[in-house]
């Protein structure tokens, strides 16, 4: 009889640890999303700033454009609305939540491929989130290039107007108002008058500018996988935005013209074959490709 009761409990015992284990490995599987998206969003961190002055692709692309004193971008700059709309899908992107289809047996080019929604979690950033809830909802999916144009305004369908993002320059212009960067002012141009927001905190702005230097001078390592995703997107879409070089505009001659020169070699790079190497943004690439087509 006793021997009977500890047979019983053993089995008792032995499957309570199988029922925990199965549990654990179910938890386990249903975090590992959360987990890579959770990476996404860190990897990519400067690890200098604190929490409160981490700036997202789109705010450094302003950054760069917005003219100090006067808080606002230039007014024959038509390059920025468009390259502000690609940086919020790379900045999508490297946070883990959109990717490219897959470009199947054929392989599709960059521009063919649909772009999905990977993970519909908040990013705690208004307009991205927006931005993704139009990629996540819409069916069937657009590609890269629909995706800047219809985030832009720039369609001739009437059914699609919706998905424009307004006042993007003045939302971003807000947040790095909140995050002590910029200051609001009012100025009066005559026949009428415009909210500015000129520069309040250097030391944030001269810090961008250095890393935008230092990526082609003193850091440069002249292949483009082994420079870090985040700084190498926001050269590439900082160009497209047309902002480029005012980073470089303090340079001497010398450094300038190399620094010039070491760009051209990173536009001059061809998406499709760059986004087809292992560890690579391949959404980054097509965004590049839409810009550069």
């Amino acid at each position: 009889m006793s021997t009977l009761t500890q047979r019983t409990s053993g089995l008792v015992q032995r499957r309570t640890e199988a029922i925990r284990s199965a549990a654990a490995e179910k938890e386990k599987e249903s975090g590992g999303e959360e987990d890579e998206v959770r990476r996404g969003e860190e990897e990519d961190d400067d690890k200098g700033d604190s929490k409160e002055t981490r700036l997202t692709l789109m705010e450094e692309v302003l950054l760069l454009g917005l003219k100090d004193r006067e808080g606002y971008t230039s007014f024959w700059n038509d390059c920025i609305s468009s390259g502000l709309r690609g940086c919020m899908l790379v900045e999508l992107a490297l946070r883990g939540r959109l990717q490219l289809e897959a470009s199947g047996v054929r392989r599709k080019s960059l521009l063919a491929r649909k772009v999905i929604c990977k993970s519909d979690a908040p990013t705690g950033d208004v307009l991205l989130d927006e931005a993704l809830k139009h990629i996540k909802e819409t069916q069937p999916p657009e590609n890269v290039q629909s995706w800047i144009e219809l985030l832009s305004g720039e369609t001739w369908n009437p059914l699609k107007l919706h998905y424009q993002l307004r006042n993007v320059r003045e939302r971003l212009a807000k947040n790095l108002v909140e995050k002590g960067v910029l200051t609001t002012e009012k100025q009066n141009f005559l026949l009428f008058d415009m909210t500015t927001h000129p520069l309040t905190n250097s030391t944030i702005k001269q810090r961008l500018v250095k890393k935008v230097q230092d990526s082609v001078l003193e850091k440069w390592v002249n292949d483009p996988h082994r420079m870090d995703k985040r700084v190498l997107a926001l050269i590439l879409l900082a160009h497209s935005s047309d902002v480029l070089e005012n980073a470089f505009a303090p340079l001497q001659d010398e450094q300038y013209d190399l620094a010039m020169k070491r760009v051209h070699t990173l536009l001059e790079l061809e998406p499709e074959k760059e986004s087809a190497k292992p560890n690579v943004n391949e959404l980054m690439w097509a965004v590049v490709a839409a810009f550069t087509k």
